[in-house]
C-alpha cells in the first residue's frame, strides 16, 4: 500500500507494446497505425476487391509494412477489433 500522499498514477499501457497509450489504448506509433490501416482500407477495397480480413493478412506479410503497421495488422487479426470496418 503506497505510502500516504504517494498515491500511484495508472499509466495506461498499449494494447500490443506496453509503451504509454493514449485514450485509445494505443501508443502514439501504433495508433498512427490504426489511423493509416483503416484509413486506407476503403481504397484498398476498391481497387481489389478484398475483404477486410484480407487487407490485413496482406498488410501482415507485405515485407515493406512497417513493423508498427503489421504489429497493428496482426492485432487486429487476433482480435477480431474493428471488424465493422467490413461495414462501410
Amino acid at each position: 500500500m503506497p505510502a500516504k500522499g504517494k498515491e500511484r498514477k495508472t499509466e495506461l499501457k498499449c494494447k500490443i507494446c506496453s509503451k504509454k497509450a493514449g485514450k485509445n489504448g494505443y501508443c502514439r506509433f501504433h495508433a498512427k497505425a490504426y489511423e493509416e490501416i483503416v484509413g486506407n482500407y476503403d481504397q484498398w477495397k476498391r481497387a481489389l476487391g478484398i475483404s477486410w480480413k484480407e487487407y490485413l493478412s496482406e498488410i501482415a506479410k507485405n515485407p515493406l509494412t512497417g513493423q508498427w503497421a503489421r504489429e497493428m495488422a496482426q492485432h487486429f487479426i487476433n482480435t477480431g477489433e474493428k471488424e465493422d470496418v467490413t461495414q462501410s
